[in-house]
């Protein structure tokens, strides 16, 4: 790949904006200063520095956000803040886009991504691809909501029946459960159709992929092997 389309393909700007970079002097390979638009690149484990900020080519970007509360997954929020506000303009430049949705006063784990069949593997509905949520009640979770909530419940305007896997109570009005869907609302609404109601929610798990040890609003590149944990399928 030439260094100027690589740049532009890592969110750098226009065309026109990296080759004056690369003219400018600006872009280094293995402390080699490189100012020719054309150079042609090895992208196998290429590292390069942009002004001496260190940088390496990623074909594709995994990030794993820890969502803070009162944050929307939408670049156009309304009433509070957008959680494209925490990512750089090179990111933004990518397009990279949430991999579903956390409501704005829930919190925890959110994907983000710029690879399209990445997020189709963990969102289609036939995929089954868990998500593991922790909530806080508003009364103490009995055993005939657990019961309910693992045999499945209906929700209005939602066709189907929609259960819980893995369901444990952590606590007296703590509650973990698994979902497989993704509709709208959907643990609130199960919780509320039981007859409770979550006052505070926080996703911990997409597939296989526990939220790595984030503060709320910190965020980390994934791996190839979190990818993958990520998109972990159930069988249920």
């Amino acid at each position: 790949m030439l260094l100027e389309k690589m740049l532009q393909s890592q969110g750098f700007g226009s065309r026109k904006h990296c080759q004056q970079l690369i003219k400018n002097g600006a872009v280094s390979i293995q402390n080699e200063v490189i100012d020719h638009p054309k150079h042609k690149l090895d992208l196998n484990d290429l590292d390069f520095e942009v002004y001496g900020k260190a940088h390496r080519y990623r074909e594709k970007v995994y990030i794993a956000l820890n969502k803070p509360q009162d944050y929307e997954c939408s670049h156009q929020a309304t009433h509070h803040f957008s959680v494209f506000d925490l990512f750089d303009e090179m990111l933004l430049n990518r397009g990279i886009q949430c991999v579903g949705r956390l409501d704005q006063d829930t919190t925890g784990l959110l994907l983000l991504t710029d690879d399209g069949q990445f997020l189709q593997a963990l969102t289609h509905p036939k995929k089954h691809v868990a998500k593991v949520y922790q909530m806080q009640t508003a009364d103490p979770v009995t055993d005939a909501q657990l019961q309910q909530l693992e045999q499945g419940v209906e929700l209005r305007n939602e066709k189907g029946i929609f259960a819980a896997t893995e369901v444990i109570r952590l606590s007296e009005s703590r509650l973990q459960m698994s979902i497989h869907q993704g509709v709208y609302h959907q643990v609130k609404r199960m919780l509320a159709a039981v007859g409770n109601k979550v006052e505070q929610l926080h996703r911990a798990q997409i597939g296989a992929l526990a939220l790595p040890e984030l503060a709320e609003g910190e965020w980390i590149y994934l791996n190839a092997e979190q990818v993958a944990l990520a998109k972990f399928r159930s069988e249920e």
